[in-house]
Formats: structure tokens, sequence, C-alpha cells
């Protein structure tokens, strides 16, 4: 794993740590990873509507309102 680049934008720590707080015992590195991999696809799925929603309003900048609102969009 030395000297990889890394493919996530968040770091595997926190993640870690958000896998704990739900009472497990140990987390695997790989899972940390994969748990990793599937929040930034969501995070961009949520974050690509959330900028629709911008554009759709004729604004530039997205909004904690936008992504609450895509949000739960994706929910549905």
């Amino acid at each position: 794993m030395k000297g990889e680049k890394a493919d996530h934008v968040i770091p595997i720590a926190p993640i870690d740590r958000l896998i704990r707080k739900t009472n497990a015992d140990r987390v695997s590195e790989s899972a940390a990873k994969e748990l990793g991999l599937i929040l930034e696809e969501l995070g961009k799925e949520i974050a690509l509507r959330a900028a629709d929603l911008a554009k759709h309003a004729n604004r530039t900048t997205v909004k904690d309102s936008d992504i609450r609102l895509a949000y739960k969009q994706w929910r549905e």
C-alpha cells in the first residue's frame, strides 16, 4: 500500500471511527476503504443534484439548502 496513489478523497481514519461508533470492535482497512468509496460515490451523486438545483435557481453557488433537498430527493 505504501507509495500507492490513493483513489479516495475521504481519509480512512475518520471512516474507521464512524464504523466503530456502531459498536464494532474491529474494522479492517479494506472495510473502511470500501465504505469510503461508497460514501464518496453517494456524495458525488448528491452534490450533482444540488448543483442542478442551484443552476435551476439561477445561482452558481450551491447552498446547504440545495444539499438538503438533493439528499431528500435521493432518499425517495
